[in-house]
């Protein structure tokens, strides 16, 4: 039997109830073809004015060879108006000026070679949601089902099941201990076939580890 839900080929997954088509949510590793940009299946954003160009709305910043790369796991969770700032948006700040006066002439790249090269990665984990107008700042590693407050700017490394809000951006709690953090870790279920994850929902929406673990492949 087919599972309805996790149609991950599909760029417009969801449907409202009476069978229209939402075209402000998308899976985004369906609309998104980018050389810097990798996306994990089941991993959705949603826009209440759905761009033509997802990629320029969550990081204008990430043109095609920039010497970063923003990487995201599978079944995360994008609301409206979140961004993610990469590492090329920054202007190299050794000099006495910050101004970037390579992005007009670009034969002066050279003298801000050193300074844009090897520019940190921005890392979202896998079952991750990030929360409205929420903003990721250049090199952040967000762990594993972290939950990001709405509006909250996030920096550094966040752990694993961590809840986070405000500006700069705070752990409020966890939301397991760290014998269930670990366990969750091991059980990895983002990597799971379909057809577990399915049989697996209700365990997943009950905080159910025991449960879930019984499921396990």
């Amino acid at each position: 039997m087919p599972v309805k839900f996790l149609g991950a080929t599909s760029a417009y997954p969801m449907c409202f109830p009476d069978g229209r088509i939402n075209h402000g949510l998308v899976h985004l590793n369906r609309v998104i073809d980018h050389p810097n940009i990798e996306i994990g299946d089941y991993t959705y954003a949603s826009s209440f004015a759905p761009p033509e160009d997802w990629a320029a709305q969550l990081a204008p910043y990430t043109y095609r060879g920039a010497p970063e790369r923003l990487l995201i796991g599978r079944f995360g969770q994008i609301a409206d108006g979140v961004r993610i700032i990469t590492a090329s948006a920054n202007h190299p700040m050794a000099g006495v000026s910050t101004y970037p006066f390579a992005i007009f002439d670009h034969e002066r790249v050279g003298d801000y070679i050193e300074q844009i090269s090897d520019l940190p990665d921005t890392v979202i984990g896998h079952d991750v949601w990030l929360g409205d107008g929420a903003v990721i700042l250049p090199g952040a590693r967000i762990g594993n089902g972290v939950i990001v407050g709405a509006r909250a700017v996030v920096s550094g490394e966040i752990p694993d099941y961590a809840i986070v809000a405000g500006n700069p951006a705070r752990i409020v709690r966890m939301r397991f201990d760290p014998p269930d953090i670990r366990r969750l870790q091991e059980l990895a279920w983002w990597n799971w076939p379909a057809s577990r994850i399915d049989a697996a929902t209700s365990a997943l929406a009950a905080g159910d580890i025991g449960a879930l673990a019984r499921l396990a492949p």
